[in-house]
């Protein structure tokens, strides 16, 4: 429990915004090692004051932090109190966008980071044990954008699925976890570019990328990591050019332009 000294002496004094942190450290360390689930309710501000034994003020300068982090919901109102929100990549993914567009980094940096990593990914799966299991979840995957090729918004979104999941299979939760940063932002990037250009049809474009994903999937399935690795380079480098050539040139450009 955070105790909250409310004198001090001499050089026994400390800073102003040392209490809120003690407090949002304990409640972030339960809410992030799972003893406080999602969705439970903490309870009331007073109830809390008294299990920390703070005053008011530093209590809610607490609070503050963790709402700002997604960590906590707090309710106004007779029914209202502090409720846990657990951690997801969709919430960090968003964070690391609006960081991108803050920077006002170009779009070709987010996607040469992208390219970097699932080329790597799809040799680890093709190596793998499991990737005839794998082969199969990427054409289901594949199968899901192919029932919205002709709504590109839908499009785009099942199609960041299928590049995020390609880095899941690999096992590394740390890449996962940066592949879907990235991938919030280049799902933007595929809709963007899904749209019809003057008049013209993009779905053949569309219908291109997913033979590609069926033709990655035959080489993982068949385990030929080198191959893999190199088809889905190169995928990943022709598909770039296409994305880099829209209107969107920075991330704050195609956040404003979805």
């Amino acid at each position: 429990m955070v105790v909250e000294r409310r004198g001090t002496r001499g050089g026994d004094r400390t800073g102003p915004r040392e209490k809120p942190q003690q407090i949002a450290d304990e409640l972030r360390r339960l809410i992030v090692s799972g003893e406080l689930a999602d969705g439970e309710s903490l309870g009331r501000e007073p109830e809390l004051v008294d299990r920390f034994g703070v005053s008011r003020p530093s209590l809610r300068e607490a609070l503050r932090i963790l709402e700002a982090e997604g960590l906590i919901t707090v309710k106004r109102g007779v029914l209202g109190g502090v409720v846990v929100n657990q951690p997801d990549g969709r919430m960090t993914a968003r964070t690391a966008a609006l960081l991108l567009q803050a920077r006002n980094v170009p779009l070709a940096d987010v996607y040469e980071a992208r390219s970097m990593i699932e080329p790597v990914a799809a040799r680890i799966v093709a190596q793998s044990r499991s990737r005839r299991t794998a082969a199969a979840e990427l054409r289901r995957l594949t199968a899901a954008q192919l029932e919205v090729i002709d709504d590109p918004e839908a499009f785009g979104r099942a199609n960041s699925v299928f590049h995020s999941r390609l880095v899941e299979l690999a096992g590394n939760q740390t890449l996962s976890i940066v592949a879907e940063m990235l991938t919030e932002v280049v799902a933007r990037a595929v809709a963007a570019v899904s749209q019809p250009d003057d008049g013209k049809d993009t779905a053949a474009t569309r219908a291109r990328g997913l033979r590609s994903q069926a033709r990655l999937a035959a080489l993982i399935e068949a385990g030929e990591p080198n191959e893999a690795e190199t088809f889905w380079a190169e995928h990943m480098k022709i598909v770039g050019r296409v994305l880099l050539a829209q209107r969107a040139k920075t991330v704050i450009d195609l956040m404003q332009h979805y």
